[in-house]
């Protein structure tokens, strides 16, 4: 998927929002690394099981959608992990295109407004 297709830069992490972010055992081995703990340290920490799922990242509180990924700075908008993200996390959105990027598109057309569905304020 070429870049041009969606733009990351002003999205407030909807990606990171999903109720369900799947890791594998490699992922989480890769967040013990970046993070100088053991695999189990990483486990505990980090994940938690979920709908059937072995690892799936824990979440917290967020302002706009209500929960997101835990390494997500809800006031920067923006991962904190980005070079030890989750695999899902790399290859997203995959073949297809980002529904919320193309949701904005749409709507800053229609508004005749390249800045309109602001959701939050990042400030200067």
């Amino acid at each position: 998927m070429s870049a041009s297709q969606y733009n990351c830069s002003k999205c407030p992490g909807y990606c990171c929002s999903y109720p369900l972010i799947a890791l594998d055992k490699r992922d989480v081995e890769r967040l013990a690394k970046h993070h100088g703990l053991s695999l189990e340290d990483a486990r505990r920490a980090f994940t938690k099981e979920e709908n059937g799922r072995k690892y799936a990242m824990r979440r917290k509180k967020d302002p706009i959608f209500g929960r997101i990924c835990r390494f997500f700075d809800t006031k920067e908008r923006r991962c904190t992990i980005y070079e030890a993200r989750p695999s899902v996390c790399r290859s997203f959105p995959g073949g297809g295109r980002c529904g919320y990027y193309d949701f904005l598109s749409f709507e800053r057309r229609a508004q005749e407004d390249p800045e309109f569905v602001a959701l939050t304020d990042h400030g200067p």
